[in-house]
Formats: structure tokens, sequence, C-alpha cells
């Protein structure tokens, strides 16, 4: 199969023609005069701080501002409601309901299901390899003629490991739908982003975020990088003021503590290896996966019992145990030193209390 990625085949045709939302914003963009056309009050807010405007619908100073740290330009940038608006509307845009398929790679990030069971689209699940790799024969036998989409989330979660580039790189090769390569976790990794082959391949489309090494999960910003067409089309199709003005502030801000983010990722990644270290020592530890994420992946002997005995305790931690290829697994985010010890204080105290039964 030979790449043959024509962006305007695989869009629903009515979004080609769709004539999009225009708000007032886009009718002048200006920052200074009187404003009188979008029937904003004119008095100022309820609130001590002034939140009467709409916000920019195109975020142009954050996006001017994240264009060199992301070393991409802005036109190749959208930014979204967290990571979910754009799962949502790549669905939307692509995807006829009842009719086209996308492709997913469980265990995996549950959005990408959730988004396509939302809008109606057919999913084709190929599992990853037991080690948790993608098994690329499996996904290109699996290509149908309505296939629009494959994810791709590296690091995955929940498994937290990066997969292969050899393999991403022969399925952005032989596939002519959208390949989207979610990278949430690229931050605790040493290993290249694929924002650096947006250029090479137009197909290719790879989505960030703000909510993890940044620490700003509450302001629900994500990043999406593509062609600058496809920038285009989910501009066309998003809600006119999709990221609220307090989020955009508290961006701004944020990007202004590059160097903060860098030592909170150092800091997570020295607590990553003492976590993994102290687990590991524990006999109710069957393993504890390699992670290049924020977050580990651990087998126990009795998985469903210590995430009783943890919500008991207070420390709430996730059960994967019942996801495809996860028996037993429980994933445990890595937090501070205190955080980290009261963990496994707990899980001695459950170890102890085991024997002693």
């Amino acid at each position: 199969m030979k790449n043959t990625f024509d962006l305007n085949k695989i869009l629903r045709p009515h979004i080609l023609s769709l004539a999009p939302y225009s708000s007032a914003r886009d009718e002048y963009t200006g920052h200074s005069g009187i404003f009188l056309d979008a029937n904003e009050n004119p008095y100022g807010s309820v609130t001590e701080e002034n939140y009467n405007r709409y916000p920019d619908p195109y975020q142009a100073e954050i996006k001017h501002k994240l264009s060199p740290i992301k070393n991409i330009s802005t036109d190749r940038i959208f930014l979204g409601n967290g990571s979910d608006e754009p799962i949502d509307l790549l669905t939307r845009a692509t995807c006829t309901p009842g009719q086209d398929h996308v492709m997913i790679l469980p265990p995996t990030y549950g959005m990408y299901e959730v988004s396509a069971s939302i809008h109606d689209v057919i999913i084709d699940k190929v599992s990853l390899t037991t080690d948790y790799q993608i098994n690329v024969e499996a996904v290109l036998h699996a290509i149908t003629p309505k296939t629009k989409i494959i994810w791709i989330c590296s690091p995955n979660n929940p498994t937290g490991n990066v997969m292969q580039a050899d393999a991403i790189r022969t399925i952005l090769e032989s596939f002519d739908g959208l390949v989207v390569v979610d990278e949430a976790y690229i931050d605790f990794t040493d290993t290249p982003s694929w924002i650096q082959h947006l250029e090479q391949f137009p197909n290719l489309v790879v989505l960030q975020t703000f909510s993890k090494a940044w620490g700003l999960a509450g302001i629900r910003v994500g990043m999406c990088f593509a062609s600058p067409d496809l920038i285009r089309i989910l501009n066309k199709i998003k809600p006119p003021y999709n990221i609220s003005l307090p989020a955009q502030r508290a961006l701004l801000e944020g990007l202004q503590g590059i160097d903060k983010k860098d030592k909170m990722i150092t800091e997570i990644l020295k607590e990553r290896t003492f976590l993994c270290n102290m687990l590991t020592d524990l006999s109710l530890v069957i393993k504890v996966h390699a992670t290049d994420a924020n977050f580990l992946l651990v087998q126990f002997d009795e998985a469903k019992a210590i995430m009783d005995y943890l919500i008991h305790e207070e420390i709430i931690v996730r059960d994967r145990s019942r996801v495809h290829l996860c028996d037993g697994c429980l994933r445990i985010t890595v937090g501070t030193r205190d955080e980290n010890e009261a963990l496994i204080e707990s899980l001695k105290k459950y170890q102890q209390k085991s024997v002693a039964a």
C-alpha cells in the first residue's frame, strides 16, 4: 500500500463547502476602539477582574509565543479545549456517521473510542503486541477504503511506553488517511516529537497538552499540530470562542514559565525512578512496566483488593486491571516524595497484613 494522501478526499464533502460562523472578532481583529459589535456588557463584569469582552477566537498571541518553543509556524498550530476537542473535531471533519472507520490500538487512551462512538463511527481495533508495541502488519491489513484515522498514543496511556519510530513511519508512508500521534506525555521522555516530521508527512497530526508537564490541567488547553490546510478546517468547524479569556491569560503567563516547567519535569523523573525502585522491592508487585511518562503501570498479585485498600487510605490510583493486556494492573501517577512515600508505606502495611493472614 502506497500513501496517496489528499486531504480533500478524506474530509466529509459538506465540510469543504461549509460556511463557518463569523464572530464579531472575525470581522474586526483590532485591540482598540469603541466595541459596539458583539452585544457585550460595556460596564465590565460582576467579578473583580473584567471578563466582559470575548476572547481572541484564534489565540494569536499564544500561538506567536508557542511557535518558537515548538519550532513550528503558527499556521500549523490549533489550540483546543483540552486535547479532547481536536480529537472530536478530527473525527467530525473526516468521518461520516455509520459509514467511515477509525482504528485504535488497545490498550490506549479511551477518548478515541468514545469520540468515535458519539459520532456513530465504526471502530476497528488492532491490539498492541504483548510488549505494547504496534503490530504494523496487522494494522496495515486492517485498513479499509473507509478508514479515515489511525490513533497512536506515544508515550502510550496506560502503558507508558514510546511506540517504535519505524512502525509509525511505515504507517505514515502506507496509509492515505490521517495518522494522529498523541504525545500528551512527550515531555517525560528523551524521544523527539513527531512535530519535526510534519512537513515530510502531510497526513501526520500531532497532539500535545498543557495538562501534564506544564501543570495546567485546570485551564483545559490542548495543542494540535498539522498541515496548514487541516488547521484551517479545524478553525472552520470549532466553536467560535473555544478557549476562554481566563484560560488564555493563564496560558500566556504559563508560557513565561518554561524554566519552572523544566524543573518540575526533572523532579518528576527523579521521583519516577525512586517510585519504580521502591515498588520493585515489594513482594506483592509482579511487574513494574518500563515507562516514558509521568506514571507507572504496575501489575499486582491482588490488584482489586489493593485498589480498595488504597482508597480506604485515601490514596487514589487508577484501576486498569480490566483493560486489554493490563490484567492485574494499577496505573500510578508519580507524586511528590511525600506522596510517593505515603503510597509505599500503605502498600507495605497491606503486604504485612497479607503475610499475617
